[in-house]
């Protein structure tokens, strides 16, 4: 099964109120609304893309480590996913299918890391969940996300359901602010340009690990 036709048939269940899931039918319309509004917004179209330079990072990981971007394509392309939580499914899934991925990507010599704006100790939790063998970095404030053009400001309507599931982003994120990331995920050469980008502002939409292949070995 492809990741994107798995996101697809969670979502499914999830608004079908199917075990585990318990979800009250008014919140689909809102969380959509959200997603619509962000679509509309043009927000992803003024995201960084495929020939523009990639802004240079240094972030750090689950253990406190530094990790700069420099360093990383120093060894090869880079592939940097941006998700927004351990706290979101869909993110979890698509990292379990760059996991599965990663030996293609290791033949390939490119390096993969994952940045959100979670916590080092959320980051763990991450790593923990989906048995990770990549990086994934923090980015307080969602500031590297900003500068790839992929950060955004939840509406209030959102903020009060998502307190309402007890997803309490200033404390995932030590963060006040209640911004996320749209997903995205890039390619960047060595030479620092972006050479793959694919940003979505819809969170249930991801794009196969596999697409991405063409980009990393030119």
């Amino acid at each position: 099964m492809t990741l994107q036709a798995t996101l697809d048939a969670f979502r499914a269940d999830f608004k079908a109120g199917k075990p585990p899931f318990n979800a009250p039918a008014h919140i689909h319309p809102i969380m959509e609304r959200a997603t619509a509004e962000l679509i509309a917004s043009g927000a992803a179209q003024r995201a960084l893309k495929v020939g523009d330079k990639a802004p240079l990072f240094s972030l750090k990981n689950a253990d406190g480590e530094l990790v700069s971007s420099a360093q990383l394509l120093a060894k090869g392309p880079l592939v940097l996913t941006f998700y927004r939580g351990v706290w979101c499914p869909y993110c979890n899934m698509e990292l379990e299918a760059l996991q599965a991925f990663l030996p293609t990507l290791k033949a390939t010599g490119a390096q993969l890391v994952a940045v959100s704006p979670q916590t080092a100790a959320n980051s763990r939790k991450s790593t923990r969940i989906t048995e990770l063998e990549f990086p994934i970095l923090s980015d307080p404030h969602n500031d590297v996300a900003a500068a790839f053009g992929l950060r955004f400001e939840l509406p209030d309507y959102l903020i009060e359901l998502y307190k309402g599931f007890g997803n309490n982003l200033p404390l995932i994120n030590d963060d006040p602010s209640w911004t996320l990331p749209m997903p995205a995920r890039y390619v960047i050469g060595q030479d620092g340009v972006i050479r793959y980008a694919e940003v979505n502002p819809d969170y249930t939409q991801r794009p196969e690990p596999s697409d991405m292949l063409d980009a990393i070995k030119r």
